[in-house]
């Protein structure tokens, strides 16, 4: 059935600057939860506090050459996981090629990522609208892949109280955001259950605003 409703949909603008590409990555799920799986191995998941004292009802973990983090101190960047104290483990090339060509078909062809949050939503955990602003280049899109349960999408305007759309992402879509976009508020609606046990979600960034190379030096 989600094969069926896959083929049937269309990729399409959600805003100026935004596209939905649905089953962008539907040939690439397994390959990529046995990636994030090892990465989970040395970066585990874990329920970040935001700076509030809030838990997340999301886990998040990182790779690549910076890693979001959020505590008593704020939202903000870091090398090293400051649970292990040992760097976030590398981007897999899988991952920044995949993020590459859906950015490419998204209008963005130059986009490289330099990190990727990745987010496990277990079954009533939710995202509330907010802008990803963290990143010195807001000039490179932002780059969403959906992997396991479905989830409802809200996708807003410049602010929160525009009135965002709802979008039902399936396992494999992807939505890629930039330019006019780039700092629209956006979030999830509280999982529903389902066939598998989670949602888990990769958001590409280009949070350092040099080359991934040069950042690894």
């Amino acid at each position: 059935m989600t094969d069926l409703l896959t083929s049937l949909r269309q990729s399409e603008t959600l805003a100026e600057g935004a596209r939905f590409l649905p089953g962008f990555a539907g040939d690439q799920v397994e390959s990529l939860l046995a990636e994030i799986h090892a990465i989970a191995a040395c970066a585990p998941f874990r329920r970040m506090q935001t700076s509030g004292g809030h838990t997340m009802s999301v886990a998040m973990t990182n790779c690549g050459a910076a890693g979001w983090v959020t505590d008593r101190h704020g939202y903000r960047y870091t090398a090293t996981d400051p649970q292990t104290g040992r760097p976030w483990p590398d981007l897999p090339e899988s991952f920044r090629s995949l993020a590459t060509r859906a950015a490419a078909a998204a209008g963005y062809p130059d986009f490289i990522p330099d990190a990727c949050l990745i987010n496990r939503y277990e079954p009533g955990a939710r995202m509330s609208l907010h802008q990803d602003r963290n990143e010195q280049d807001l000039a490179a899109p932002i780059v969403s892949v959906s992997l396991g349960l479905p989830a409802t999408f809200l996708f807003g305007g410049l602010s929160r109280t525009d009135r965002p759309r709802k979008v039902v992402l399936l396992s494999g879509d992807i939505v890629v955001w930039g330019g006019p976009s780039r700092l629209a508020f956006h979030g999830i609606e509280p999982l529903a259950p389902g066939g598998v046990p989670h949602r888990t979600n990769l958001t590409f960034r280009k949070a350092l605003g040099i080359p991934p190379q040069e950042a690894a030096r």
